[in-house]
């Protein structure tokens, strides 16, 4: 089979393997059909971040069941499903208490096991979500990052009837905002330093958009007046002046979802500091995107909203190819971020 596979930093490569077989009864046999590039899969890439080489990455990824092990017995050959990523040890006192993204023992498909960078992939049964009937098989490869935001939504208490505003507009930004909107935001705000990404926001339905580089905090919190109270905001750039900047514009008792990875250390000035007191804001971190029941609502949420077509996927692809064609798109990055998704087709 086809697999684009990384062999050490920036070296990408499509070669033949074998095709999995299955091991266990409650194992299934996937073909894939689409898979994404993932922000958090370019350290693995250029900066010998991967658990181990050669590896397949890819864990944002839609396919058909192939095949099932004897205790599947709810999933036939031919049914569309999703990956999954995460397998939780299921036993540990946070999984008991359905904290599942906080599990210390868990494994991860296409991190610390290869993924579904490849045409055949045998996964557990508890990694396959099953797409309901309607739902383009492609979108599927969409569902795990559109749930990143809706879980921060889900620590928040939901987003209806609420001033959400998301800093950083880059691919799980644009998609919070989306779900922000269709469940039932009062107004949804973009932040960003990007012109371009900030048109897109736009384009995709947020009420109102600011460009931090151009415009001072004092001055984005002043014409956020109007929207300062009930409010929530997702920081998902992950950099410390976004941090920083989430702080700042913050109105009375707003709730700040932190979403986005920090890599460089966060310096948090005293009179900064003094904001969180003196507006009561509420800080939260968001780490992945589960819930009981397995694998939660996020993920429930998600498929609806995509059989509804109230997510736009297609401005948000930079390029689409096969093994050749994505693996070419991979090693242009050379490191720098993704100024869009790049999807991989197997089908």
């Amino acid at each position: 089979m086809k697999s684009v596979v990384i062999h050490a930093e920036g070296d990408v490569r499509v070669e033949e393997r074998p095709t999995p077989v299955l091991q266990a009864k409650d194992e299934v046999l996937v073909r894939v059909h689409t898979s994404g590039l993932c922000g958090s899969d370019l350290p693995r890439i250029f900066h010998n971040g991967a658990h181990f080489y050669p590896i397949v990455l890819g864990h944002e990824f839609s396919g058909q069941v192939e095949q099932c092990g004897d205790d599947v017995r709810d999933l036939q050959p031919g049914d569309a499903v999703a990956c999954v990523p995460l397998h939780p040890c299921f036993d540990c006192p946070e999984c008991k208490r359905s904290y599942f993204s906080l599990c210390k023992n868990y494994t991860f498909v296409g991190s610390r096991s290869d993924g579904g960078n490849a045409e055949f992939i045998v996964m557990k049964r508890a990694n396959i979500f099953k797409l309901p009937r309607g739902m383009k098989l492609e979108d599927g490869a969409f569902l795990e990052p559109i749930t990143v935001g809706l879980h921060a939504f889900e620590l928040v208490g939901g987003c209806e009837d609420k001033n959400v505003v998301v800093i950083g507009a880059g691919t799980i930004g644009l998609l919070a905002l989306q779900c922000a909107k269709a469940l039932g935001a009062r107004s949804v705000t973009a932040i960003d330093i990007n012109p371009e990404k900030l048109e897109l926001a736009t384009e995709l339905g947020a009420t109102q958009v600011f460009n931090s580089k151009e415009m001072s905090a004092a001055q984005i919190r002043e014409l956020m007046q109007g929207s300062r109270f009930d409010q929530v905001i997702l920081e998902t750039a992950g950099v410390p002046q976004t941090v920083a900047l989430s702080i700042d514009i913050a109105g009375p008792r707003a709730q700040l979802a932190l979403v986005g990875t920090l890599h460089h250390d966060l310096n948090l000035p005293s009179a900064l500091f003094g904001q969180i007191l003196r507006k009561e804001l509420t800080v939260t971190g968001s780490w992945m995107n589960y819930s009981g029941p397995w694998p939660g609502v996020e993920w429930e949420t998600a498929a609806r909203l995509l059989s509804e077509n109230k997510i736009q996927l297609k401005p948000l692809i930079a390029h689409t190819g096969e093994p050749e064609s994505f693996a070419a798109a991979v090693k242009a990055l050379n490191g720098k971020p993704m100024n869009g998704k790049i999807i991989l087709k197997l089908a």
